[in-house]
């Protein structure tokens, strides 16, 4: 197996911090819930998604990135994001928020079915350019991540690792979650070599996403 190295994402130069912060200075406004690929919205612009397992804080990542306090519904209610949900970046993206996977309290039918249309939504859009899957740095990856990397690398869909809350551990601790992190990633080629540590609360890394969505063609 060949093997990959995962360095932590630098942060961005003073321009490339402005760039980011201008694109997310423009409107951005909740668009649509959607519950079945027939309602997806037209393919007209560049997009990405944010995947992670229920509580991880991707509602609260998405907020944190637009300014936006509660553009996003955050929740402690494992499962509270039922339906994929796009909201638009100035005119130029999409943002898209992926139903929280494992632990959700919904009945295993409705599990199914979220499942369903995230593989179809992984395999079907054609102008999704990176899906950043967010991991609790409390935790590291679990078998539940498992799944969805996998699933990423079956539809050949490039995947970033967003280490979220990281302000919650000292540096050794946070130390040994990424090199867990790293191995696990190991077995994952469509893993993009970078990861990106955050705290939505404290604002870390959030310049440097913000980048990062900015550079994707």
């Amino acid at each position: 197996m060949t093997s990959f190295t995962f360095k932590i994402a630098e942060e961005p130069t003073p321009e490339e911090i402005e760039k980011g912060r201008v694109l997310f200075a423009g409107e951005t406004d909740f668009l649509k819930g959607v519950v079945a690929m027939d309602g997806m919205p037209s393919a007209d612009r560049l997009e990405v998604c944010f995947a992670g397992r229920s509580n991880v804080g991707k509602s609260s990542l998405i907020n944190a990135l637009t300014g936006r306090k509660a553009l996003a519904r955050t929740s402690n209610t494992p499962g509270r994001t039922q339906e994929i949900n796009f909201f638009t970046l100035a005119d130029s993206h999409y943002l898209v928020d992926l139903p929280g996977y494992g632990f959700a309290e919904a009945p295993v039918a409705i599990v199914q079915k979220w499942q369903r249309l995230l593989k179809a939504y992984l395999s079907g859009r054609q102008t999704l350019r990176r899906a950043f899957v967010l991991i609790d740095s409390r935790h590291g990856v679990k078998p539940v991540d498992e799944e969805i990397l996998s699933l990423l690398n079956s539809s050949a869909v490039t995947f970033q690792v967003v280490l979220t809350k990281t302000d919650k551990l000292k540096k050794g601790e946070l130390d040994k979650v990424i090199a867990q992190v790293s191995n696990a990633l190991q077995k994952h080629p469509a893993a993009f070599p970078e990861i990106v540590l955050t705290s939505s609360e404290k604002g870390i890394g959030i310049p440097t996403l913000r980048h990062i969505i900015g550079t994707l063609v």
